[in-house]
């Protein structure tokens, strides 16, 4: 038996990581890219988690389906945190990833590499027509590169360096990134979670 899980984005290149990640037998991964009428869902919340537990229960609801809401962000200590919760609009309506990117870079001017340490924060929510599932969740630290280097990715990956190659997120690579990234943990916690679903659903 197949069971489909709905990722509630419309984010192309999130879905991609996802699916690329997430690997499960007799799982099909779908979005809200095939479910045009789902209501939009206005991530309003304080915490990743909030926001990731209020897409998944809501589109459940809607589409009475397993439902997968994702929320991440980038963090940095210099900024108090920032962006955060605000991580894919902190450069206003219209945004894009590169100003967003340049944002970043414009408050962090003059500041040296070692007092750049940041963060990348993802948090997941699964849920179905009945409520909450389970939630996971997946950090990864780093520092913010003194320019954007690299074409691989997407959000902040151009400026996202790992220390431990001295190269971002944009210039490892998918290959890299999908074994070491914020989602690739919480991706790995959902799983567990998933399975043991689908195991239930399969004794039900």
């Amino acid at each position: 038996m197949t069971l489909e899980l709905i990722v509630a984005t419309k984010n192309k290149k999130k879905l991609g990581e996802i699916k690329a990640i997430l690997k499960i037998p007799h799982l099909k991964i779908t979005s809200l890219a095939n479910y045009p009428k789902s209501p939009r869902i206005v991530e309003n919340g304080n915490t990743f988690e909030a926001n990731a537990i209020k897409k998944a229960v809501n589109i459940a609801r809607f589409t009475g389906k397993l439902t997968m809401g994702e929320d991440s962000g980038l963090c940095i200590d210099a900024l108090s945190g920032a962006p955060g919760v605000y991580s894919s609009r902190f450069s206003g309506k219209g945004k894009s990833d590169n100003q967003n990117n340049l944002k970043v870079l414009r408050l962090l001017n003059g500041v040296v590499l070692h007092k750049r340490k940041a963060h990348y924060v993802c948090a997941i929510a699964l849920a179905d027509k009945r409520g909450l599932v389970g939630v996971a969740g997946g950090k990864c630290d780093g520092v913010i590169a003194l320019e954007m280097k690299g074409s691989s990715g997407f959000g902040y990956d151009p400026m996202f360096l790992i220390p431990k190659y001295k190269k971002t997120f944009a210039q490892l690579g998918e290959r890299i990134k999908h074994k070491m990234s914020h989602r690739f943990r919480a991706l790995g916690k959902a799983k567990k979670i998933i399975q043991k679903y689908v195991e239930g659903q399969g004794s039900g």
